[in-house]
């Protein structure tokens, strides 16, 4: 569900009475671009994100002219989804040798800035090359090479020969972080020198799904990145059911199939019996995750303000949210995958806890996003976010007064949003009316 509100675009501007809350110096105009130059940052943004990708690109391009690579791979593989069944696939490549996990390795990233993380993945050049994704169960040599790079537990050296020199911009998606620029490729070697032990054994299980393989690693500590990455190149599932996953679909599955099985277990614990919340602020998004006293039911809810990258009015903020009950939901969340990278963290608090509750995911974005990052943005700050201290509520009208301080977006578009905090604020149970009419023993 999706809604358009006018809305501060910044702490401190007041409103105009019947008017739209606006941004001053900033207008519905093509040509602010070319005015402002960087100089002014009319668009609202704290860094200018055209000038932002140009200095990521000036840096990585020098070092990949010509048509031949040789550097480290983190490792990272990215299997593209245009033209499923038949899809583009190969390697993510850094021109720099040595350890270089770090840029493919997004658990690592919280508490990096924007910039940083740019220039983590602009620095890796994408080789291409087409397959059909059924060639996973009998891989030609460089599909064969990748899968092995797929399950690798560090950055492996390559060389590399492209038909062209490598071009093209910033891949940007709403699921997948960013990367460079990308060539054809001609001739692949790779230097794997050690592999994961738990995703070595599970890719040579051809007896267990993907669903089974995927639950195990997890259990066993696999980092979910390197889970999604083994996922994506077809490594895991049953013979004759393996299959390439686009990267950003597998990155999503993962994220769905964990956060479920978590919850299968969870909706049989003890219920928490208080109203706790945690707050962090990260990227220039606000965070903040309530728990609920009562049974599990989930809900995720995002506000992009004016200027972020996925809201391009001057002066409207646009909220979304998915919800779903004690059983789940059938249908997919229009708010994309992070509403199951956002599910992931909180069932993962609640089975350490011992308890089951309501969750609510509260997400607003402000301008300092300028890129979209992928949802591991969104996994890995709700997890973060979890690790601060609680905060304890006596009731739901404290809690209002913690959304309210915390958020600049009004309280009242918050509560109109959000199915599961309107049930807990008006829905009374059993045992409270038992207690409140005094019903007698029999």
């Amino acid at each position: 569900m999706a809604e358009a509100l006018s809305a501060p675009p910044f702490p401190g501007i007041e409103p105009t009475p019947g008017l739209m809350w606006s941004i001053p110096g900033l207008r519905e105009d093509p040509t602010m671009c070319l005015r402002c130059r960087s100089a002014q940052l009319l668009c609202g943004k704290p860094v200018c994100p055209l000038l932002l990708r140009y200095r990521a690109f000036e840096r990585t391009l020098p070092m990949v002219q010509g048509t031949e690579l040789s550097g480290s791979s983190p490792p990272a593989v990215f299997v593209g989804r245009f033209g499923y069944p038949k899809v583009s696939f190969g390697p993510l490549l850094s021109p720099e040798h040595g350890r270089t996990e770090l840029l493919d390795t997004p658990e690592d990233w919280v508490g990096r800035s924007v910039q940083e993380v740019v220039g983590f993945r602009t620095g890796l050049v994408r080789g291409t090359s087409p397959i059909r994704v059924t060639d996973a169960e009998k891989p030609i040599r460089l599909l064969e090479d990748l899968q092995l790079l797929g399950i690798a537990s560090e950055s492996a050296e390559s060389e590399t020969r492209f038909r062209r020199p490598p071009r093209g911009h910033i891949a940007l998606s709403d699921s997948a972080p960013p990367f460079g620029p990308s060539a054809p490729i001609d001739q692949l070697r790779l230097d794997v020198r050690r592999v994961d032990p738990h995703l070595d054994r599970l890719s040579s299980d051809t007896a267990a799904s993907a669903r089974i393989a995927v639950e195990e690693l997890y259990e066993r500590g696999v980092k979910v990145s390197r889970i999604q990455r083994a996922f994506s190149v077809g490594t895991l599932g049953r013979r004759g059911r393996r299959r390439l996953v686009p990267t950003r679909w597998s990155i999503t599955a993962v994220d769905d199939l964990l956060s479920k099985q978590n919850v299968r277990e969870v909706r049989f614990l003890p219920e928490l019996d208080e109203i706790r919340a945690h707050r962090l602020t990260a990227l220039d998004n606000r965070w903040l995750i309530v728990l609920l006293p009562g049974i599990w039911r989930y809900e995720s809810i995002e506000s992009w303000y004016p200027s972020t990258f996925w809201n391009p009015s001057p002066t409207e903020i646009i909220m979304m949210g998915d919800h779903e009950g004690h059983e789940g939901r059938t249908t997919y969340a229009s708010i994309g995958g992070c509403c199951y990278a956002a599910r992931l963290a909180p069932s993962e608090a609640l089975l350490k806890m011992g308890r089951q509750a309501g969750v609510v995911v509260l997400r607003e974005v402000h301008p300092g996003e300028i890129l979209p990052l992928g949802v591991w943005n969104v996994r890995e700050h709700v997890r973060a976010a979890l690790l601060e201290p609680p905060i304890h509520l006596a009731s739901m009208a404290e809690l209002s007064g913690l959304i309210r301080s915390t958020f600049a977006i009004p309280l009242q578009r918050w509560l109109l949003q959000s199915a599961v905090l309107h049930e807990a604020r008006t829905q009374r149970k059993l045992d409270d009316w038992l207690a409140s009419e005094r019903v007698p023993a029999i």
